[in-house]
């Protein structure tokens, strides 16, 4: 069963589309790639850390628009500073993994409720 939360804590999640602008590997890592984002005037470029690698090549993520949670705590992972998450659907077992996107372009740092 999943865990409610109230439609207050629902508003304190800032979600926003941004344009990955570069992806790269990060050496050690087999499921990790580190991107830039683009999140518009007010957030300007962020660096994420996602583990999509083994469902993404690097150049069918370069130029995506993707939702990105911004106001999440920043997390150092294999020595990399990650300042969000992208959003995905996943499958019960983990083998299908979709990038969240709009069906048509946006501005970036739109933001998503």
């Amino acid at each position: 069963m999943v865990d409610m939360i109230s439609f207050k804590d629902w508003e304190k999640m800032d979600l926003r589309v941004g344009k990955v602008i570069s992806v790269e590997e990060i050496p050690g890592a087999d499921k990790l790639y580190k991107l830039e984002v683009d999140l518009g005037k007010e957030f300007g470029k962020r660096t994420l850390v996602a583990g999509i690698k083994e469902h993404y090549k690097k150049e069918d993520i370069k130029g995506k628009q993707i939702v990105v949670l911004t106001n999440l705590e920043p997390r150092v992972m294999k020595g990399t500073k990650s300042e969000g998450m992208l959003l995905a659907a996943v499958s019960d077992d983990h083998k299908k993994v979709f990038l969240l996107q709009s069906d048509k372009n946006i501005d970036i740092g739109s933001k998503v409720s």
